[in-house]
């Protein structure tokens, strides 16, 4: 065991520190629990700052049409219908709520002339949904949600003496185990990043909202924490993951300069005005439009044109397609050599918008592109492609209390979470997603600990725990951890990128559990002070199960839909449609086992048009009329 283990105890552990991990941690406080937060960065530093664009709400402030009917339907039409109905539905009717109750806590958005919150377009959305402020407002988000927790501390403070006498924040800190006991969460392990020093939260209630798995891919939006940890650690702890073959390449990252590879460009940009435009000059989506959407979506430049100042007679630009169909135009166009010579295409908004515009309403992307590329976005396009943004598949929870499925004591909530978004999730839903399920996490969190109480955990459990820390430094295989990663990146990348085939799913899971097995022989030199090889160990076991589970899930479905597209099967099956995938971990592999997708209620069912189910559902679910 651990010379230097501190025990400490609380009621509900939250792990991540983003708008979901923040929300929970609000909600679990307020019902009179000891909360502690955990963060593997700095505590702001959340890759929800990264969500620009803003957070989708069916207020009706910009549209007085828009309700959480047609919320509900734009979500599920974005997902192919894959999504869990509940979700979807808990997430439309209470996404209002939420951005009152933020705006309520000191948010700033931005405002319409009459004074209501200012609700901007975005991909898939029929309406202007998003709540905004500038092309800022994760960033917002995070520093209300961080005023929230400094104001309760601060209350506990004036009523105890001590601030941090029932909420704590863990900055900097690393979750190697999810501990249970007698079947059952006990509690969380880790280590201080800092010096290594390890630390026992016991706690009958964990909330894992750990965010994506974009650093297991070559190209990404995530900055360096999202490598999978809480998707790994639910898997560790027994709990299952649902649908981890989607992952959603969001259509526009910089691909050049170097220096800004990856980063994202918001949606916004397209949603004020910006096109998209091949090597020849040509605006391409007007090809791609998919027969499901053709109703919907412009099929000329002057009819896109005028939908910017006449959104009740025309229909929308293509160019605001949802982010799966985008993201493979712009591979097609490129494949077709018809990309930039960088291997992009190209957006531009300096076209439609004046220069003071753009600057107030896009600040962030003239800003950060201005003063780390060089490009004036006032004045050229960019360059853009796809780049590996968000995972909808994550861990397999009860709608309604965000608990993770098989593993009592234990929520997800947030990215980390699957079923919420389908196949493909629509910008803007992630950041009210954050909000909903991460408030409902935090209370079904504590009102699990006070049914259940504490439940120790064993000197036994504990130094299986610490010896896994110590294993780095004890192997005498030689392996490296950062050949390892750049080996697993190549292969994600090439392998399970946005188009994929049989035969190449079949070699990425090989070259897999090869880089598994050795794996097991990393070897980390130095000591525990900021040792940057010591922490990569761990986030590259994670990565490998993330990359284990895509891969296994990826070569199950036989079709292409939303995040997952197969060029074996390049068509979209409504059979397919019918089915999760559910992965498990059994210490060794990760297996994959089909399950049933839930039927979509009767009263949900009948909100959509039947010539659309068509598109989607079986003529057997058709005549059902969805369940009863």
């Amino acid at each position: 065991m651990s010379q230097n283990l501190t025990k400490l105890k609380y009621d509900v552990v939250i792990v991540g520190a983003g708008g979901a991990g923040l929300r929970a941690a609000v909600e679990a406080r307020e019902a009179g629990l000891r909360v502690a937060i955990i963060c593997k960065s700095l505590f702001g530093k959340a890759h929800t700052v990264m969500a620009e664009g803003g957070a989708a709400a069916s207020m009706g402030n910009a549209n007085s049409n828009d309700n959480w009917m047609v919320h509900f339907r734009d979500t599920m039409r974005g997902g192919k219908f894959l999504n869990h109905y509940r979700m979807a539905e808990l997430h439309a009717k209470e996404s209002p709520d939420r951005i009152w109750e933020l705006e309520m806590w000191g948010a700033l958005f931005d405002r319409t002339k009459e004074g209501k919150i200012s609700q901007r377009n975005f991909g898939g959305h029929e309406y202007p949904r998003l709540a905004h402020v500038g092309d800022r407002t994760g960033l917002e988000l995070i520093r209300t949600m961080q005023q929230k927790i400094v104001a309760l501390q601060q209350k506990d403070g004036r009523e105890t003496g001590d601030m941090e006498a029932n909420l704590k924040v863990y900055a900097e800190f690393t979750v190697t185990d999810i501990l249970k006991e007698n079947g059952k969460v006990a509690g969380v392990y880790g280590y201080w990043r800092e010096n290594g020093d390890e630390i026992l939260f016991e706690a009958p209630a964990v909330v894992i909202a750990t965010g994506g798995v974009g650093k297991a891919f070559k190209i990404t939006s995530n900055s360096w924490e999202g490598t999978g940890d809480g998707h790994a650690l639910a898997l560790k702890a027994g709990a299952n993951l649902k649908d981890m073959e989607f992952l959603q390449f969001h259509p526009t990252g910089m691909v050049w300069p170097p220096s800004v590879r990856g980063i994202l460009v918001t949606e916004s940009v397209r949603g004020e005005g910006g096109v998209l435009t091949n090597n020849l000059g040509e605006r391409f989506m007007f090809k791609y439009i998919p027969d499901v959407f053709k109703d919907k979506y412009a099929t000329t430049e002057e009819e896109a044109d005028r939908w910017y100042t006449d959104q009740d007679n025309n229909r929308r630009p293509p160019e605001l397609l949802p982010r799966d169909e985008v993201a493979r135009a712009i591979n097609s166009e490129v494949k077709a050599g018809r990309g930039t010579e960088h291997g992009g295409v190209f957006l531009d908004v300096s076209k439609r918008l004046s220069a003071e515009v753009i600057k107030k309403r896009l600040p962030s992307m003239w800003h950060q592109f201005y003063e780390l590329a060089g490009v004036d976005i006032t004045k050229e396009p960019m360059e853009v492609g796809p780049t590996c943004h968000y995972v909808m598949g994550g861990v397999d929870v009860e709608p309604d209390t965000a608990a993770a499925i098989g593993v009592p004591g234990l929520f997800a909530a947030g990215e980390v979470a699957g079923g919420m978004h389908g196949s493909n999730r629509l910008g803007g839903n992630s950041l009210s997603d954050l909000l909903v399920f991460g408030r409902r996490a935090g209370a079904a969190a504590a009102d699990y600990a006070k049914a259940n109480g504490a439940n120790p955990v064993s000197d036994a459990t504990i130094a299986k725990a610490a010896d896994r820390i110590e294993a780095p430094f004890k192997n005498e295989g030689g392996e490296n951890a950062y050949s390892l990663h750049a080996e697993l990146q190549e292969v994600t990348h090439n392998l399970v990128g946005i188009i994929r085939t049989g035969d190449e799913i079949k070699e990425a899971i090989a070259k897999i559990a090869d880089i598994r097995a050795r794996s097991q022989k990393v070897s980390v030199a130095g000591n525990r002070q900021f040792n940057p090889g010591f922490h990569l160990a761990f986030d590259l076991d994670n990565m490998l199960l993330v990359a284990e589970s895509t891969a296994k899930s990826a070569i199950l479905r036989e079709e292409s839909r939303g995040g997952h597209t197969r060029d074996d099967f390049p068509g979209m099956s409504n059979t397919w449609r019918q089915v999760n995938h559910i992965s498990s971990f059994n210490g060794s592999e990760v297996t994959v086992t089909p399950r049933a997708l839930p039927a979509i209620p009767k009263e949900l069912f009948d909100l959509f048009d039947i010539h659309e189910l068509e598109k989607y559902m079986t003529p057997e679910e058709i005549a059902k009329g969805g369940s009863n």
